[in-house]
């Protein structure tokens, strides 16, 4: 038998999703594939107008862990696209993404990484 996830993280994520459909974020659209997996998000993004993006239309996905909100989600572009922050697989990599532990060799302050007060509108 599977493990149930912690209800603390679904509860986090249903609050999440539920106040997103009420108050989108503009260019950004989120969706849950299964309605009985809150832990996998589609997204779509379009392309900010007056940037190089403009008039793109993005295909990402968001994975949350087990122990969400206290460990960060992954974010991959399924669109191939070029970013000095996203890898040729198409995952994210950035600050806010990466759990918050001390690592002196990243060059990041433990200030930059996620921390359960964030949330997915802060990626």
């Amino acid at each position: 038998m599977a493990a149930q996830p912690p209800s603390s993280a679904v509860r986090a994520l249903q609050l999440e999703l539920k106040k997103l459909t009420e108050e989108p974020v503009e260019g950004f659209v989120v969706n849950v594939p299964d309605e009985s997996n809150l832990f996998e998000w589609d997204v779509a993004i379009f392309g900010p107008p007056g940037t190089l993006y403009e008039g793109g239309y993005f295909k990402a996905h968001m994975s949350f862990p087990p122990g969400y909100p206290y460990s960060p989600p992954t974010f991959r572009f399924l669109t191939k696209m070029w970013h000095p922050n996203i890898y040729e697989s198409g995952d994210v990599c950035i600050s806010i993404l990466h759990p918050p532990v001390d690592d002196p060799q990243s060059g990041e302050l433990p200030s930059e990484r996620w921390n359960p007060t964030q949330n997915v509108r802060y990626v």
